[in-house]
């Protein structure tokens, strides 16, 4: 049994019409209160009305999570943010967030910025992991680099990624590109990203389908439910 997306763009995805739940998994970046709550670490970097970009993706990342769940598709989740203690904190990155207006680490109303265990760093009600869904905790822009996501991936055999989450320019990117370096077949979900303009999201997007889709391909919310929902069907004998 085999399911494609053949509408995504550079190229029918997965390659090898691999889609299952034994080879694919959807991951969801970053959806915690300090990206998305106008009292956040991210509402100190970036206009008041980006925010509402943010809160726009949330029921389209419901909708895709709960196909992922039926369909009985492994789910992941990322959080950015560093332990209590703060040493992985470079003195760089201190200088970069303070100039944008709020310094990882400082005093904000829902806790310490993008520190774990705050109420910041928690994920939004509405995309709350289950049990069952790991949640890797990560000190950086990328998913794998510091973190056992590799090592979890590998061991369930899964070889192509679903990326969908914030932001698109930087935590989904560096993640793409981490997870295309070590040889998973990607999507990167168009309307199942965001960014603080149109210009970067789409830039962000574009970026990674260069070259036959050198880091991957992208596809639309919809087109991905289809996909889950046809394999399901095939699996049922529909």
């Amino acid at each position: 049994m085999s399911t494609q997306i053949p509408t995504s763009v550079p190229y029918a995805w997965p390659h090898d019409s691999s889609l299952s739940p034994r080879t694919t998994a959807l991951i969801v970046i970053d959806m915690q209160r300090d990206f998305l709550s106008p009292s956040g670490y991210f509402s100190t970097q970036v206009p008041p009305e980006a925010l509402s970009r943010f809160q726009a993706l949330i029921p389209r990342l419901v909708s895709l999570l709960s196909t992922f769940r039926r369909a009985g598709f492994p789910v992941y989740h990322t959080r950015e943010g560093h332990a209590a203690h703060q040493a992985t904190i470079t003195s760089r990155e201190r200088h970069r967030s303070k100039i944008g207006g709020g310094e990882i680490g400082s005093q904000g109303p829902l806790g310490k910025l993008l520190i774990r265990g705050e109420r910041g760093h928690e994920i939004i009600p509405e995309l709350q992991p289950l049990p069952i869904e790991p949640v890797i905790d990560k000190p950086g822009r990328g998913a794998f680099v510091h973190t056992e996501l590799d090592k979890m991936l590998r061991a369930k055999g899964i070889q192509n990624l679903v990326i969908c989450g914030v932001t698109a320019e930087a935590c989904v990117s560096s993640t793409a590109r981490e997870a295309s370096d070590r040889g998973y077949d990607v999507l990167v979900v168009e309307d199942g990203v965001e960014s603080s303009s149109d210009e970067l999201r789409i830039w962000s997007l574009e970026a990674l389908k260069v070259e036959g889709g050198l880091i991957g391909v992208t596809g639309l919310k919809k087109d991905v439910i289809e996909a889950i929902e046809s394999w399901v069907n095939i699996r049922e004998g529909r």
